[in-house]
């Protein structure tokens, strides 16, 4: 039976984790949830922790929507979550990775900066495929967030990622509408910047904050677009690779005349 570790950058205690891990469970895997003890939205694929004297702080926990499955808070960013899930830290490695649902759209170049699409990444840089799952509730929600609208599609999705030969990152996004009013799901390329949840700190609080390019919500056929007209989008993604096409040996050669 496949394993699969469930990360966020939402939280542990996030809504949209307990759903992602839930269509996870029924889809048969065995789950593994462990997720930053506090927000740590658009942090990329930072492994920067929260240390002392060289150990990362992990709690087990029990989450009440999830019983039976194991669970752990850990004072670091997803992407370092990943990292060492990969390296055994909470039992066996997962065979991929599911990272979600995250409480806002991350689309387009702008994926960069998302902690949720970091870990993605941060897992098919390690050998696993990976999916990112995003809901683009705004900076205004109009209530509770729909997280069936992202979740409805994951279930379709798993298999797809279990038949994936090479490491890659399926980017899910969802509009923030009732399952029934989204009119289906396209695959849409990256917008040229796109938008991505982040945060800023105020005083003694933590207030959240989008980062969007309006042009990007305009260009055709782009998950930024599509995603404003109510499709759903997924787009596949490649970790780093090195580019061949850079005639680094002509530059090396020409280094190594000015220093001769």
């Amino acid at each position: 039976m496949t394993r699969v570790l469930v990360t966020n950058d939402d939280g542990i205690d996030s809504p949209g984790i307990v759903r992602l891990a839930t269509v996870a469970r029924d889809a048969g895997l065995t789950v593994v949830v462990a997720a930053p003890c506090a927000e740590a939205s658009g942090s990329s694929a930072s492994i920067t922790a929260h240390e002392e004297d060289g150990r990362v702080y992990v709690e087990e926990r029990q989450l009440p929507d999830l019983p039976g499955v194991e669970a752990y808070a850990v004072a670091a960013p997803p992407a370092l979550i990943t990292l060492i899930a990969t390296r055994g830290a909470f039992g066996d490695p997962p065979e991929c990775v599911l990272s979600g649902i995250n409480r806002g759209a991350n689309t387009g170049h702008a994926i960069l900066h998302s902690g949720t699409v970091g870990a993605a990444l941060t897992a098919a840089a390690n050998g696993r495929p990976a999916l990112a799952v995003s809901l683009d509730v705004g900076l205004s929600p109009g209530g509770p967030p729909h997280w069936e609208s992202s979740a409805r599609f994951v279930g379709d999705l798993i298999p797809v990622l279990r038949r994936l030969d090479t490491p890659v990152v399926l980017n899910l996004n969802a509009p923030d509408k009732p399952a029934d009013e989204v009119r289906g799901l396209r695959h849409a390329r990256l917008a040229s910047f796109g938008m991505v949840q982040t945060q800023i700190e105020v005083d003694s609080g933590f207030v959240r904050m989008a980062v969007v390019d309006e042009t990007s919500l305009h260009e055709s056929g782009t998950d930024a677009a599509l995603l404003t007209e109510g499709y759903a989008t997924i787009t596949a993604i490649s970790p780093i690779f090195e580019v061949s096409q850079v005639d680094l040996d002509g530059v090396v050669e020409a280094v190594g005349q000015l220093k001769s």
